[in-house]
């Protein structure tokens, strides 16, 4: 398992204490117990794929919760066995982006499945091999940004954005802080990159936003709780929210940005804490799939979901 950059800062903020009468509510466990899995949804569907199991395998595992009905199935497993891998969903389709093999290499094989299919289709490899980076689509495009890649020591410099309808690859300016096991989203027509670290400088809070129409990247307002290991999505409310990490302990903090109010304020903290965890919106929910419940090569399958509030609220 790689654990590049986690952070030794003896200031590092505690968790925020969980109130006993959390907003969050407990959903079954997934099916399986896992963390560092990559995660998407399609309708009402949330896809759960790759990662690392209790004994440190990587594993090729997909399961799926339905949100309508609250119950996890197994769905087809992926062509390949990865963890760290990026997800992205482009009108019901899911995508599977890179991800460490069992050696630590980055993989630049990429998987596809439409909301009917039944197994796994390949799509057109990455440019280069890229893992714990974070993917976002916009429309038809996915922007797959930092990471780790081509190189297992690598930190990537130049962002990869993938066109879904014609099939084909080409290459962006990454984010000007490059950095790994960092949170990704996109909206309002930007992506945006949330926190993550680097082996030299240790957890990190920097944000910044792309705008596809500009091809520039923006320096937003830093993340309240710098970490690493966390994930990030976008809400119906148009807000990037960042939920666990890891450092000294596995971070409890979930930050909403606000792109109109251009500030990030708190939301309930998480009452089990992950890294590596999957991060997804449906609808005005935001939940929480498996992923590390403490730092390091740790596994659960807890699942959550908060509601942030009325969409376009």
């Amino acid at each position: 398992m790689l654990l590049l950059g986690l952070s030794g800062c003896s200031h590092e903020p505690e968790p925020s204490p969980a109130p006993s009468d959390t907003p969050w509510q407990r959903l079954p466990d997934a099916p399986s117990a896992r963390t560092e899995v990559a995660a998407a949804v399609s309708g009402t569907r949330i896809v759960v794929a790759g990662g690392y199991r209790a004994d440190g395998g990587t594993v090729s595992t997909v399961e799926i919760f339905d949100t309508a009905t609250g119950r996890w199935s197994v769905g087809p497993p992926l062509p390949l066995a990865v963890n760290h891998a990026m997800a992205a969903a482009v009108d019901g389709t899911i995508y599977v982006f890179g991800g460490y093999l069992g050696d630590g290499t980055p993989s630049a094989a990429a998987f596809r499945l439409g909301p009917t299919d039944q197994q796994w289709g390949s799509v057109a490899d990455l440019p280069e091999g890229r893992a714990a980076g974070a993917a976002a689509a916009i429309g038809g495009t996915v922007h797959v940004a930092a990471g780790i890649g081509p190189g297992k020591d690598t930190l990537a410099t130049t962002m990869l954005v993938y066109d879904t309808a014609a099939g084909r690859w080409r290459t962006a300016p990454g984010p000007p802080t490059p950095r790994e096991h960092l949170g990704g989203a996109a909206t309002g027509g930007k992506v945006y990159t949330v926190a993550g670290r680097t082996a030299k400088a240790g957890n990190l809070a920097v944000v910044e936003a792309y705008d596809p129409a500009t091809g520039a990247w923006t320096r937003l307002p830093d993340l309240p709780t710098a970490r690493g290991g966390l994930a990030a999505t976008a809400t119906c409310r148009g807000w990037v929210v960042a939920a666990g990490g890891e450092g000294q302990h596995t971070f409890n903090q979930v930050e909403a940005y606000d792109p109109a109010a251009g500030a990030w304020h708190a939301l309930p903290p998480m009452p089990n804490p992950k890294h590596g965890l999957g991060l997804v919106t449906v609808g005005p929910l935001l939940y929480t799939l498996p992923g590390g419940p403490e730092p390091g090569l740790h596994v659960a399958a807890t699942t959550e979901a908060l509601d942030t509030g009325p969409c376009g609220g």
